[in-house]
């Protein structure tokens, strides 16, 4: 990951995956990690440079939701906190 400004704003909520099964319908996944109610928008992002994905489901179905915010996939676990430094993700797993 890079340290540009938009990066430096972006927060690690979870050094991992949130395997949730969800319902039929629309869903905005946290992009910028300060959500409480990860992984899914809450509003915390406002004042940073980073927006919800709004992200629809015909059929209920189980998704492995991005947790690190570093997802080639945008709201879907790539393993890509598989890459974190271990100091990010242990600092990701005591917030």
């Amino acid at each position: 990951m890079s340290s540009n400004k938009s990066d430096r704003d972006r927060k690690i909520a979870k050094a991992g995956p949130y395997i949730l099964r969800v319902d039929p319908g629309r869903y905005l996944w946290c992009a910028c990690g300060r959500s409480q109610t990860q992984p899914f928008c809450d509003g915390s992002h406002t004042g940073t440079s980073h927006l919800p994905i709004e992200v629809e489901f015909k059929a209920s179905t189980r998704v492995a939701w991005c947790g690190c915010k570093c997802s080639g996939k945008a709201h879907l676990c790539d393993g890509s906190h598989n890459q974190l430094s271990e100091a990010k993700a242990m600092a990701a797993k005591r917030e």
